[in-house]
């Protein structure tokens, strides 16, 4: 079987190609990344990478034609609501545009792969208190520009599934983190502060956003297990809740993690930090994708933190080192 991963040097493609290698390691593995890029993460061994930009629709049916892939996990993204509100038109391009040459490309080349098409939480938007846990008949109120993108991507998936017969499966994920996730996010962004903190890269004042906000958290291990068992066993143009059930008070997190460092902190709320608009509850409800999967999370949340805080730990001693005058 080959597998193609758009955006695998991203943060869940980068997690996904692990996984690949640790339980099936039978699979040949083939990766899309950005020419001229930096990945985000170091990637396993054994995958082959494929250099093209998704919104050059010519260079991806090169890819498309060349690997023949009987799966394609579309991760390739711009991931952040709060950086598509500086650059909504570039979010746009990469999100949908690229699915759209994914798509067309799997079209004109008469391929038939089963593919993943991962959404995101963001496109429920604000949900009342009252529809939560959300499931996937909730209406759609997309609050950024990188969510109005998501929807979009998702309808486009759909129109294909119906109109090309496509083995399309579509996601709305929920968050996840976990080592490598991106410092945009607000967990990451604690984790790398306290690590800085740890060793006096920064005074112990700990910059922070919105703390009231309630979000569905899973580890990122579980979350591409959830995507390789949709692939096996879910419904083409059906769409699934990947997430754990369970809300999370961004305050209390923050807490999990300072407590895990053992650092003595002050928490200072940045406007910077704070978005245009904010969600301030978003649970989702997984018994779809349990029904057609029988996943489970595994892995316990303050686990998942103390990997993050790991990584960034690991990270910010790897940075001191390189900078570090050399002794004589």
């Amino acid at each position: 079987m080959k597998v193609l991963i758009t955006g695998v040097a991203g943060f869940v493609g980068g997690h996904m190609a692990e996984f690949l290698r640790a339980e099936h390691p039978g699979v040949e593995v083939f990766g899309i990344v950005k020419p001229h890029g930096t990945g985000e993460r170091a990637l396993p061994g054994r995958v082959a990478i494929i250099e093209a930009d998704l919104e050059d629709a010519p260079a991806v049916a090169a890819a498309l034609d060349l690997v023949r892939p009987d799966r394609v996990v579309h991760l390739a993204a711009q991931s952040s609501p709060q950086a598509s509100w500086s650059d909504p038109a570039g979010t746009l391009r990469t999100n949908v545009l690229g699915l759209l040459n994914v798509l067309e490309a799997v079209r004109k080349e008469a391929l038939s792969p089963r593919i993943l098409v991962v959404g995101s939480a963001e496109e429920y938007g604000m949900v009342d208190a009252r529809e939560l846990p959300v499931d996937e008949d909730t209406p759609l109120r997309p609050a950024t520009p990188y969510a109005v993108s998501k929807v979009a991507q998702g309808y486009l998936a759909l129109q294909y599934t119906l109109a090309f017969q496509m083995g399309i499966v579509r996601t709305r994920t929920f968050h996840h983190t976990g080592p490598g996730r991106g410092e945009s996010f607000a967990e990451s962004s604690f984790a790398r502060q306290i690590a800085e903190i740890e060793v006096g890269r920064r005074p112990a004042v700990l910059a922070v956003g919105n703390l009231e906000a309630v979000r569905d958290f899973s580890d990122v291990g579980d979350v591409v297990r959830a995507y390789w068992a949709l692939l096996d066993h879910g419904n083409a143009g059906e769409v699934y809740n990947v997430c754990s059930g369970k809300g999370v008070r961004i305050r209390d997190l923050l807490r999990t993690l300072i407590e895990s460092a053992g650092v003595d902190v002050e928490v200072r709320v940045d406007p910077q930090h704070l978005r245009p608009s904010d969600i301030p509850a978003l649970v989702g409800d997984p018994s779809r994708l349990r029904k057609a999967t029988g996943w489970e999370p595994r892995v316990p949340l303050d686990h998942t933190l103390r990997d993050l805080l790991r990584y960034w730990r690991e990270r910010t001693a790897a940075t001191a080192s390189k900078t570090a005058p050399r002794q004589r």
